[in-house]
């Protein structure tokens, strides 16, 4: 089982070696964490540079409040990303290089798709980034969350204050929105 595929009571194990200073515990959990915490990191800043710092800001400030984390509501996941989030923030505020990525991820088309599917495919995902990028900050953030970054519902209301009701309705608001922009798109 790879350090990415622990249990709960796994991961419970390894955050309470961590808080007791343990570096191997720490390099464990950073291995885990780490490319969703940069996945979601790279959506939200640009340039090359930034989104990794900002994952090292995390598991930095992570490591200097682990003995202020309480096993609640999401978990330890969320209050990495609860983290995360602050970062992102703060540069955005004091960082010129800091943007909302207005795209999602390229996906790499199959090796043996013929030019005609793979154009179509192209297409579909132009169309998709615009929409996605006429949504406001608030329902990109969250679809990153619970898309991207694959949180629960529970594990995004920890993540941005909220409860995990008003993070599935947000949730289905967005979805809703993200639908009308890409209708508008494809008709455009």
């Amino acid at each position: 089982m790879s350090s990415t595929d622990l249990g709960h009571e796994q991961l419970r194990a390894l955050v309470e070696l961590a808080r007791a200073g343990d570096a191997d515990a720490w390099e464990q959990l950073y291995v885990r964490a780490h490319p969703k915490l940069l996945a979601f990191a790279r959506r939200r800043l640009s340039g090359d540079a930034a989104p990794e710092d900002a994952v090292l800001e995390t598991m930095t400030r992570a490591l200097e409040r682990i003995d202020r984390f309480q096993w609640r509501d999401g978990g330890f996941d969320a209050w990495l990303f609860g983290i995360l989030r602050l970062v992102v923030l703060e540069q955005y505020r004091g960082d010129a290089r800091a943007r909302p990525v207005e795209h999602l991820p390229e996906q790499a088309a199959p090796a043996d798709a013929e030019p005609p599917a793979v154009a179509e495919r192209r297409e579909r995902r132009g169309l998709l980034r615009s929409a996605f990028a006429r949504l406001g900050e608030s329902d990109r953030e969250l679809l990153e969350l619970r898309v991207v970054a694959e949180l629960s519902a529970e594990q995004v209301a920890t993540a941005i204050g909220r409860r995990p009701g008003a993070v599935r309705m947000a949730q289905a608001r967005a979805l809703r929105r993200l639908r009308r922009a890409l209708e508008e798109v494809d008709r455009g």
